[in-house]
């Protein structure tokens, strides 16, 4: 088992990386909650594989368990699926001393994280990530969101949770194209990073080489994700690098309506951003070869679809002008100078469509 802790102005907990995580859930879980009502929010893809389990766990050491599943995809980070939530916990009368496990990936747990943060001002959340993207980035460092039709993540809170237990073992149950799109957010982590993390990545020729790989990349990802959320809970200074790729994979990924998983997207944006800004002699060219060969290396995309015609500039600039990093009159960007070495630069809104001209 490998403890990583979390220290914010307002919440220490530990995020716990452990091989069959899932069998050991009730011990983990009564370290940190006294025996009440758990609902345990899941997916329809996920909830066949390990919401018995989990149930039978809890329900071991003294929980009354409600299973809660929403349907799979980012369509169910939505105002309705909120409301639906909200009223099932209100039904089963669950109180402030009551809590939710989100079992699952990204979306389920931006979704249950976001209801755990409203339903009577707070009630207790545990992160159960069970996909690769989910358990590397959005299970650690308390955002929470569903999506509205202009862009990704609008409504949200940040709300840290009182435990994320991480099992790589579940990881094995997800499809090659998964497994490949929470690796892009690695990528992501290790451009940061640079250093060990980076070289780390230099073996991965191929989906079949993350998994050996998984626990070491998860336990780097996360550390270093954790040290910027307690630098930055709030997202008011460097905790903004974490947003490398995302200005353009955020906008593709919404445009694409579907086509595109988000991990798939970010890598888009990762390539596509050090390609802009080397155009603008801000990056050293060689950069894009660098990221594009690790994205590569397991099949992601790397390019702009122009197969799909919803992806035009104008409309990327549309849903840019809505991005959370949007300050004022101006939208930060993140970019690298190098490897390791993330730089923030702000473009004013009114200058976007020429700023990326280059990239179409």
């Amino acid at each position: 088992m490998t403890t990583i802790e979390v220290k914010t102005r307002i919440k220490q907990y530990q995020i716990k990386i452990v091989a069959d995580g899932l069998q050991q859930l009730g011990s983990l879980v009564t370290a940190v909650w006294q025996p009440s009502q758990v609902a345990v929010v899941t997916d329809s893809n996920v909830g066949v594989h390990y919401a018995q389990l989990v149930t039978d766990e809890l329900t071991a050491a003294g929980f009354k368990v409600l299973v809660l599943t929403i349907p799979a995809g980012e369509s169910s980070k939505s105002w309705q699926q909120v409301q639906l939530l909200i009223e099932q916990l209100s039904a089963a009368h669950f109180s402030r001393s009551d809590g939710i496990l989100a079992l699952g990936g990204g979306v389920v747990g931006d979704l249950a994280g976001f209801v755990a943060s409203i339903y009577m001002r707070g009630i207790g959340l545990i992160q159960v990530p069970t996909s690769l993207l989910a358990q590397v980035d959005s299970s650690v460092g308390g955002k929470t969101a569903i999506d509205l039709p202009t862009g990704k993540n609008l409504v949200g809170s940040f709300y840290q949770p009182d435990l994320v237990i991480i099992d790589p073992t579940t990881l094995t149950t997800l499809p090659p194209r998964m497994l490949a799109e929470g690796y892009g957010e690695v990528v992501k982590c290790a451009a940061l990073v640079g250093g060990d993390f980076w070289q780390a990545l230099q073996p991965i020729s191929g989906v079949a080489a993350i998994l050996p790989a998984a626990p070491a990349l998860i336990a780097a990802s996360v550390a270093f994700k954790a040290q910027i959320v307690m630098a930055d809970e709030q997202e008011q200074g460097q905790r903004q690098r974490l947003n490398l790729g995302h200005t353009i994979g955020h906008a593709v990924e919404l445009l694409a309506n579907g086509q595109l998983m988000h991990g798939e997207a970010v890598a888009i944006g990762l390539v596509q951003v050090c390609r802009l800004f080397a155009a603008h002699d801000l990056a050293p060219a060689s950069l894009v070869t660098t990221i594009k060969s690790r994205l590569m290396a397991v099949g992601l995309p790397t390019e702009l679809p122009t197969e799909l015609p919803a992806v035009s500039q104008q409309a990327v600039v549309a849903v840019m002008q809505h991005d959370k990093k949007v300050h004022g009159a101006a939208l930060t960007w993140v970019y690298l100078t190098a490897i390791g070495q993330p730089q923030l630069f702000p473009v004013a809104i009114k200058d976007l469509n020429d700023w990326l001209a280059t990239l179409w």
